[in-house]
Parts: C-alpha cells; structure tokens; sequence
C-alpha cells in the first residue's frame, strides 16, 4: 500500500526560497529513506510565523528524526488547493499534510479517489459526505488535526482584560472561518468572565460572540491590512489586541510596537515571541495550537506504519492547546491576575467550567 502525506507550513532557509505560483512553488530537504513527507500549504504560505510555519515545522520534524525527505507546495489563492493536492499525489507521498479548514474540499476529493493515500489535514474534520452538514462521516485515509482553541484564548481573553488601562481590548480575523472564529469566541468569554469575576466593565471591540459577526481583513497575508485595523481599533481606544490573521497579524503588531508599549498583542497558533520575534516586545502572551507537535506525532505514525484516521483533539487538558509564557510582560502582570489565569486553566481542564464555542471542533 502506497502510503503518502501533504505538508504545510515551513521555517527553513531553503522552504522561504520557495515563492511562485503553485504547484512549481515547492521545496524538499533531503532524506534517505523512500518514505516522502509532503505537505500543501494555506494561503500565507511556510512563512505566516503562525499555522502554516508550524505544521511545516512538525512535519521537518518528523522528517528529520525519522531520516525521510519532506517537500511542502504553497497555495497563493484558493485556485491552487486541488492542483497541489494533486500534484502531491503523483509524487507518491507517504503522507500527504494538507493545512486549513480551507483545504477540506480538496483533500476529501483526493482522499476519496486515491485510497490507498495517506493524508493528514490541519484544523478540519472533512466529512465523506459533506451534504451531511451536522454528521460526521470519517473517511478511512484521512486523519483531522483538530484544536480546541476556545479554552486557551477564554484565558487570553481574562489576561488581556485585567491587563487593559483603557478598559477596551480588540480582536479581528483574516477570513471568517470556524477556526479563526474559534479563538474570537473564546477570548470574547475570557472577557465577560473577567468583567464578572471583578465587577468590571472592560468592551470587547471586533467580535460578537452573539452574532458571529465581527472585523476580518478578508486575507492571511497582507499585514498593511493588519495595521490598517489595528489602527481603527486602537483610534477606538483599544490597547490589547488579538490578531487571528496569520500573516496579517503582523500588521497588528507593528502598530502596537510603534506605540512604545502603550498597546500590546495576543498572538495565537505559534509563540509569537519566537516566532515573530522582531515585535517580541509587544506580546503580552500567544494563545497557542500544538500543530508542530501534532504533524510530528501523524507522520511518524504513518511512517511507522501506525497510521489511524481516529481524530486528534487538541485541548487544554492534553497540551494540545495553551498559553504562552508572559516573557517581557511577566513583571508587569500582578501577581493576582496571574493567578486568576491559572486557576481558570485548572478549572476548564477539570471541567467545572466549560468554554462553549459553536466554532469548536466537531467529531464523532
């Protein structure tokens, strides 16, 4: 059984070299065994110091440790999702890594018509059958990677709220999806719950959670977008702000780091001090998605011959999602809060307090 894998998102020297149109915008690391990890990228691309940098990320990972080659394309628009599925197939992938909600129709096609394929796909549970809107039918070679990113951002949503001087915190997001709506969910819960805890009055401005309706740049990859947002909301008197917009987000952060400390970011999906490390100064914290570790985990099983489609669901319970270290802003953070924050966490990973979020995964 032929076995092969799609993968996304890349931090190499050699993976930034690869830009053009796909499918000929690819790059590979080499390897000597004939297991081939592969991976097809969201738009935003290997270098969106968020989801498609961190799959990637997982995927060279595994590749590394496990001693195969990787190779990952680059979607620019949504046109370039099936063609670089398929071209992935024809490279004979031992799994193929595809990385978006955006991806689902693609990789269900390719899935269904080639099941001899091994594929893994990022925040997305496609259904076999997707005129079935509220089941979820599992297809036999497709594995989801799923996060349930509502619980660490209902903590980034608390933070940001006791950390706020001006008592208005922002969010907005690339395109409006499940996945990015999940974390605007979350953090607009993390805020009413701060304003109950303390008797506060701290505006959630870019969402609302009631309506699903909400600020998006309409793109992962414009930060001039980002900054032009950014901006309206700090012109609105915004100082904490959540960006859920992949490379646009940096946008977000430029702002708050052109502010000289008088605004600060929520990143999400990586460590933003890491990984969008010139702005390090301005995050506050990430709410954070395990993908790296996620990729790395289904690929070496795929490789190993371990392969199942049994979900994975990302929690605060598991470590599949969290919060990151407060880093720059730790002394600046009162020790109560900090201990608010944890004790929230403690509570969600107990279950005596539940984040509910219609955005959150769904399996069976």
């Amino acid at each position: 059984m032929k076995i092969r894998l799609i993968a996304l998102i890349g931090v190499t020297a050699m993976a930034l070299a690869a830009c053009g149109e796909p499918p000929a915008d690819e790059a590979a690391s080499a390897g000597t065994s004939d297991f081939l990890g592969c991976m097809v990228t969201d738009q935003g691309g290997i270098d969106d110091r968020s989801f498609n940098a961190s799959a990637w990320a997982g995927l060279e990972a595994s590749g590394t440790a496990n001693g195969f080659p990787t190779k990952y394309v680059t979607s620019v628009s949504e046109s370039d999702y099936t063609p670089n599925v398929n071209s992935l197939i024809d490279e004979n992938c031992g799994i193929i890594v595809t990385v978006g909600f955006s991806l689902a129709d693609a990789t269900r096609t390719g899935a269904q018509a080639n099941p001899d394929e091994r594929f893994a796909i990022v925040d997305e549970n496609p259904d076999g059958d997707p005129a079935t809107a509220d089941v979820v039918d599992p297809i036999d070679n497709v594995k989801p990677l799923l996060f349930n990113t509502a619980e660490a951002a209902y903590l980034g949503g608390y933070l940001a709220a006791g950390m706020s001087k001006s008592k208005k915190v922002g969010t907005f997001g690339g395109i409006k999806l499940p996945t990015v709506s999940v974390f605007m969910d979350g953090f607009a819960d993390g805020v009413a719950k701060y304003n109950e805890d303390n008797g506060a009055s701290v505006e959630l401005i870019g969402w609302d959670k009631a309506t699903q309706d909400g600020l998006f740049a309409g793109n992962f990859n414009a930060p001039t977008d980002g900054q032009n947002l950014a901006r309206n909301l700090v012109n609105e008197g915004v100082d904490f702000i959540m960006p859920v917009a992949g490379g646009t987000g940096t946008g977000a952060a430029q702002v708050a780091q052109e502010s000289n400390g008088a605004v600060g970011i929520v990143w999400v999906d990586t460590d933003g001090y890491d990984s969008a490390s010139q702005y390090k100064e301005v995050f506050l914290t990430s709410v954070l998605k395990n993908i790296t570790t996620a990729v790395d985990t289904a690929t070496t099983e795929t490789f190993k011959g371990d392969f199942t489609n049994d979900p994975f669901v990302g929690t605060l319970a598991n470590d599949g999602v969290g919060l990151a270290p407060y880093h720059d802003w730790a002394p600046k953070v009162p020790a109560e809060l900090t201990a608010q924050v944890d004790a929230l966490k403690d509570q969600i990973i107990a279950g005596t307090i539940v984040v509910d979020s219609a955005n959150s995964p769904k399996v069976n």
